[in-house]
């Protein structure tokens, strides 16, 4: 099948181009890359036009202008640009393993979307891969494996036999937009991100619980599509889950009433989706 990677970035372009070498070191190469922008600089936009020269797949740039953080808009547009049969999502502030996409493709299938996680790298180790060291992908790597949304130290090496049988055993995983992936069509069906929901949390989480509305199932990727993620300030509120949050409030309403489809969605970016339909 053909892979669209969509990768979401906000002006870090150091660590973006660490995330677009070890994508060019994948074993299994996407068909393109799309970088969702959610309204870099320019010094971006010149880091990508500069490796799209010789980048071995189609590297694109879907830019929108900086309006605070909209990362289900940006996303969206990024899908929306898009020309694969099937999409994964990253952030572009990680390092992923060189068998990352083989190992969403060893478990994509039809009926389900994927749930992968993130090996949260320390200050220092973050720093050292920013200057160019290889990542490492084992339960003895730099990482804080204590906090509640990264990888465990039990899942941090990747074993495909074991990840089959995590798959196929058990529903779930934590939701994290940051390594995730969807049949494409699915994603339309549901009309992708819903663009109500501004500011840090729960677009992805909302993302999900539409899927799973319409009948879709969640399988977690453990030991496999491993990837590192480069410590850096959190947006987090302290409380994820405080329901006084409007996102929050709109994730609430889409578990508690059955809703599939969001009103403001993919189907914003028509001209995007002609463009891809036409491609």
């Amino acid at each position: 099948m053909n892979v669209s990677l969509i990768i979401l970035t906000y002006n870090w372009p150091g660590a973006l181009e660490g995330m677009l070498r070890s994508v060019a070191a994948q074993t299994c190469l996407p068909y393109e890359v799309v970088v969702a922008d959610d309204g870099s600089t320019a010094e971006t936009a010149a880091l990508i036009q500069r490796m799209a020269a010789t980048y071995p797949v189609p590297l694109r740039h879907v830019w929108q202008e900086d309006q605070g953080f909209r990362a289900a808009r940006a996303r969206n547009r990024g899908i929306a640009a898009s020309r694969g049969d099937y999409v994964i999502l990253l952030d572009g502030d990680m390092l992923v393993h060189p068998d990352f996409i083989a190992d969403h493709l060893m478990l994509a299938e039809r009926g389900f979307f994927l749930q992968g996680g993130r090996i949260k790298a320390t200050p220092e180790e973050s720093q050292r891969l920013l200057g160019g060291g290889e990542p490492v992908f084992a339960p003895w790597s730099t990482a804080n494996f204590d906090e509640f949304d990264g990888t465990r130290r039990l899942y941090a090496f990747r074993a495909p036999p074991l990840a089959r049988w995590k798959a196929r055993s058990r529903n779930g995983g934590r939701v994290m937009s940051c390594n995730m992936s969807f049949w494409r069509d699915d994603l339309l069906r549901v009309n992708g991100f819903d663009e109500r929901m501004e500011g840090y949390g729960a677009e992805d989480r909302e993302l999900a619980a539409r899927l799973e509305n319409a009948g879709l199932k969640r399988r977690p990727l453990k030991w496999a599509a491993l990837a590192v993620h480069l410590w850096h300030n959190s947006r987090s509120p302290p409380d994820v889950d405080d329901m006084s949050l409007p996102n929050n409030r709109l994730f609430h309403a889409t578990r508690t009433q059955g809703i599939t489809w969001c009103e403001r969605g993919i189907d914003q970016h028509a001209d995007l989706l002609d463009a891809a339909d036409a491609a």
